[in-house]
């Protein structure tokens, strides 16, 4: 949030496909409403840095896309070439909003 406070979103995750498949469907949901196929979102990790440190999520129509560190701060060298990678496999990256890092 801005004025520095935290809000967390606990949510269940399983994976789709074989052990090396790089889809998730996540829920956030209560999990009594875990058999509903509605309460569960597509979470596929579209690239991960050679280090671990930055992930790309999005889902099967490309109309959310979420960047993830490790850490608070992000080396600015890592994230541009990350842009770069998601900028090759055709995302507009016009329509990120990165969240301001103090």
């Amino acid at each position: 949030m801005a004025d520095g406070q935290t809000t967390e979103a606990l949510g269940a995750a399983r994976q789709v496909g074989p052990a090396t498949s790089p889809k998730l469907q996540v829920r956030f949901a209560p999990a009594w409403l875990s058999f509903l196929p509605m309460v569960w979102g597509n979470y596929w990790v579209i690239d991960l840095d050679p280090q671990y440190q930055l992930v790309a999520i999005s889902e099967p129509q490309r109309e959310y896309l979420w960047v993830l560190s490790r850490t608070p701060k992000v080396e600015p060298a890592a994230y541009q070439a990350l842009l770069a990678r998601l900028a090759q496999q055709g995302f507009d990256l016009k329509r990120l909003e990165p969240s301001p890092q103090e």
